[in-house]
């Protein structure tokens, strides 16, 4: 018989190795399904097939994993920029001079 709560035990037991109580980080269950998630939507999994898989019954609960991260923010700038280019042949974008909305980029 399948028995969720030995699941949670013996993952609790595992990750526990990976908890620092000085910096008040505790890998928990939902770490894992997080980490998985994300994994997924990085790997091109369509929203609505990881929200089937979670369990979750509203998109709106799944799109919580669905937050960029720096990678696919460099992605998403690298796709914007001229692809028949050498970077020394360009000339520096105004945006890029501007360090208040670099932070605000990088904050995303």
């Amino acid at each position: 018989m399948f028995r969720p709560v030995l699941v949670v035990t013996a993952c609790r037991r595992h990750a526990s190795r990976f908890d620092d109580p000085r910096a008040g980080r505790r890998i928990s269950p939902h770490t894992f399904r997080h980490t998985a998630a994300v994994h997924l939507l990085e790997a091109g999994v369509e929203v609505n097939v990881i929200r089937g898989w979670l369990g979750h019954a509203d998109l709106s609960t799944t799109n919580r994993y669905a937050e960029i991260n720096t990678k696919t923010k460099l992605a998403a700038l690298q796709a914007a920029e001229p692809h028949n280019t050498s970077p020394g042949s360009r000339t520096k974008p105004i945006w890029r001079s501007d360090q208040s909305l670099l932070n605000w980029l990088a904050s995303l």
